[in-house]
């Protein structure tokens, strides 16, 4: 029996290392920030067409709820729903804590996050990770970061990333990353300001498109086949600020507190405020509606996975496109996201490379399942228990 355990864990050794010398395994993955699953045709986005032509599609990709920057690039690098991996949204309180969550807040503070992160993941068994500004990428989940990481600068340049990208993967076998992660958020930020049919939208969808292309290329020309997943989060809605929703004149409570705007509201009770007292806050707010919002149910919640935790708050006000919640007046913004799934929600999502198959579209994915099409890519295991069975994206795979 000592035997065979002996020979058991040395040909687990022997594969593992095998594993680590395929370059084949090595993944890069890309996240463009409010790319909306259509921008590639509807902005001309000739380089991103081509990459999906060559590899995989998906026809929309479908992000969890709320429909928020954090909250899904923390679900697609652990495979958890928002609930679980702790980031509810990209601002909220835990009344359990007594603390309120901002985003990049873990960079200080990594005990709101549960899960592990896929640079985790890697490092755990024997493979290098770097990451480029992915949403809490330099927080230390479980104590530990990945090994080549950036804090976060809105004023680092978008080639300087594409540059890092190719430096780390011409490092030295041995200090060569295996996943190599990175974050572009210039169509989000000029899709927010201008809407998501702006003209201004498009040529910032044609940028990060020329970028890509550019990686695409510089990828091919290393000595290693490389795997390239790009990504986005969520799309973008168009927003008319004539029809925002002035929070300030909704009816008011002393024992509730107001955290978000946009199209959600999260509402939390005061220390000493009762269940009755919060069941008829919910029917006065209902009542002010007249159309413009739903007081979302326990029903509802349930559907969305966003039961009351703590964190979610006592009661959530969503509305939809184009509407939108202000502190008062209208929003100064056209386009926006946090809506409850439609298609202006659904994000993108394409692969090429020798691990996946070529010219193949599949039908909606779920973002979920992100993580564990990438773990078996780069052949490393799953480690805890996810919220995906990873079905929608197998199919992507050659093996």
């Amino acid at each position: 029996m000592k035997f065979l355990l002996i020979s058991a864990l040395l040909l687990s050794f022997v594969t593992h290392a095998h594993a680590l010398q395929n370059s084949n395994n090595t993944v890069v993955l890309i996240s463009l920030d409010g790319f909306r699953w259509d921008y590639i045709e509807k902005h001309g986005a000739k380089n991103l067409a081509k990459i999906a032509k060559q590899g995989v599609r998906g026809s929309k990709m479908q992000p969890v709820y709320p429909t928020k920057t954090f909250p899904n690039h923390l679900s697609i690098i652990t495979g958890l729903l928002p609930i679980n991996h702790g980031v509810v949204d990209n601002r909220f309180c835990d009344t359990k804590r007594a603390e309120c969550y901002s985003m990049g807040k873990g960079r200080d503070d990594s005990t709101w996050f549960n899960g592990i992160p896929l640079w985790n993941l890697a490092t755990m068994q024997g493979l290098k990770s770097a990451t480029y500004f992915w949403p809490e990428s330099d927080a230390r989940f479980n104590g530990m970061t990945p090994d080549y990481y950036y804090h976060y600068s809105k004023h680092s340049d978008y080639q300087n990333r594409i540059e890092q990208i190719i430096q780390w993967l011409k490092l030295p076998a041995p200090q060569r990353p295996q996943l190599v992660i990175s974050y572009f958020s210039l169509v989000d930020s000029i899709g927010h300001k201008y809407g998501p049919d702006a003209e201004q939208t498009k040529q910032a969808v044609q940028q990060v498109d020329a970028l890509m292309g550019q990686l695409q290329q510089r990828l091919d020309a290393l000595e290693q086949e490389i795997n390239l997943v790009i990504v986005s989060d969520h799309g973008m809605s168009t927003v008319e600020p004539n029809q925002s929703i002035a929070i300030s004149n909704l009816p008011k409570d002393d024992k509730f507190m107001v955290k978000n705007t946009g199209p959600r509201v999260l509402i939390y009770a005061n220390e000493n405020t009762t269940a009755a007292d919060i069941s008829s806050y919910k029917a006065r707010l209902s009542k002010a509606a007249k159309g413009r919002y739903t007081v979302l149910t326990d029903n509802q919640r349930a559907q969305y996975h966003y039961q009351n935790n703590g964190r979610t708050g006592d009661i959530i006000l969503q509305t939809t496109a184009p509407r939108s919640f202000a502190d008062s007046g209208e929003v100064n913004y056209l386009g926006t996201h946090g809506y409850a799934y439609s298609d202006d929600m659904a994000a993108t999502f394409i692969a090429n490379g020798p691990a996946f198959k070529q010219g193949i579209t599949l039908d909606k994915v779920n973002n979920l399942d992100i993580y564990p099409l990438i773990a078996k890519v780069l052949g490393i295991e799953l480690l805890s228990k996810i919220d995906s069975d990873g079905a929608t994206l197998w199919p992507a795979l050659k093996n």
